[in-house]
């Protein structure tokens, strides 16, 4: 959907949802120069967004839980195998693999997701360990050819969307909002 389509959409609406919102800065991010009715677009879209003629809808946030426990098991794991062979492991392999065979654990607070964390170290751990270990091993035993990965270009503006999730997900408080 183009700029235009999506703004034409807010402001028929009244709202601006993260669905849009991502769009329209997966666009700009993607583009290397924005036409003039791109620019007219945006423009008419932060002027609704102002006056309130436009909302934008907020997004819920939360996390996953076991993204973080997994990840951890996978990369201290692969870090071992890499440190002592030639082998190189995808940890986005690995964590992908694991994820998918194991329960989902959301969390909206700091301390839901506190809970998680205990509740799975004590309850799951054993379970975790076992399916990382299981995609390292088909990881090892399979070769990574012909396979193309899901995001192909990484921006400069995506590494720092990432990198401040994670900062967000390990130092929450780090950073003091001002309204």
């Amino acid at each position: 959907m183009s700029i235009e389509k999506i703004v034409e959409q807010a402001l028929q609406d009244g709202y601006l949802t993260p669905a849009m919102e991502a769009e329209v800065g997966r666009i700009c991010d993607n583009a290397s120069e924005l036409s003039i009715e791109e620019y007219m677009a945006l423009d008419r879209l932060m002027g609704a967004l102002l006056t309130g003629e436009v909302v934008a809808v907020p997004r819920k946030q939360f996390i996953n839980v076991m993204e973080e426990l997994v990840l951890t098991e996978a990369i201290a794991r692969v870090a071992e195998i890499e440190a002592t062979s030639e082998s190189s492991i995808d940890v986005g392999d690995i964590a992908a693999y694991a994820l998918n065979r194991l329960p989902p654990l959301y969390a909206t607070t700091e301390e839901g997701a506190s809970y998680q964390r205990i509740r799975a170290k004590a309850e799951l751990q054993e379970l975790i360990s076992q399916q990382v270990s299981e995609a390292i091993n088909l990881n090892l035993d399979q070769p990574n050819d012909n396979r193309t990965p899901v995001s192909t270009k990484t921006t400069g503006n995506e590494v720092l969307r990432q990198v401040s999730s994670l900062l967000q997900v390990y130092a929450p408080g780090f950073e003091q909002k001002f309204s």
